[in-house]
């Protein structure tokens, strides 16, 4: 729905204190058209959520994140990879920011999806993995994605220079999170052992 993209790129822009009169007027429609669609500010922003956050959440991400028959650090290389191509865009990071300053619960909603739908699955896997005397906790985990999340934030918020191509960055970040909890991934199944020719 147009009314709902205007949304998205307006509330990016200024911040969700802004009016749905000043939306409608950049919208080009009248504010009694938006109220037809939507009875309230607060179910246009439901609906900004669903299209900035959940409609950008692919519904394989958490089985891709629990097949065991491919190395843990290949499918959490690949999650982050697509994860991070749906979410570092201009709308979403700065809806996110924004809707955190707020204090809207559309933050919370969202971190709870990602906290019981993609994290959850993948401390699963890293604990069934992890040798060392170290035992990881979610805090870790939140760490690590908090972490990957921040070269999204750096980009599209305070307009910091981000490498072009962040997967090195990121492949980095799960190395060292691997190994700090004991993690040998040349160990694991389906990763080469030995120098290769």
């Amino acid at each position: 729905m147009q009314i709902v993209e205007a949304a998205v790129g307006y509330f990016a822009e200024v911040g969700l204190a802004g009016t749905t009169r000043d939306l409608a007027k950049r919208a080009g429609i009248t504010q009694a058209l938006l109220y037809q669609y939507f009875r309230s500010k607060t179910d246009l922003l439901e609906a900004v959520f669903a299209r900035v956050y959940l409609d950008r959440m692919a519904p394989h991400w958490p089985g891709l994140l629990k097949d065991r028959s491919r190395p843990l650090r290949e499918r959490m290389i690949a999650f982050y990879g697509e994860y991070t191509l749906a979410i570092f865009t201009y709308e979403w990071m700065r809806i996110f920011m924004a809707a955190g300053l707020a204090g809207e619960a559309l933050n919370r909603r969202y971190l709870e999806h990602v906290r019981d739908v993609l994290l959850a699955p993948l401390m699963e896997e890293i604990c069934h993995y992890a040798r060392g005397p170290i035992r990881p906790e979610v805090e870790d985990l939140w760490n690590l994605h908090g972490g990957i999340v921040y070269l999204g934030i750096r980009r599209h918020v305070y307009h910091l220079p981000t490498p072009d191509d962040v997967m090195p960055v990121i492949e980095r970040a799960i190395d060292r999170f691997l190994a700090g909890f004991s993690i040998d991934v040349a160990a694991l199944p389906g990763v080469p052992k030995g120098p290769q020719p």
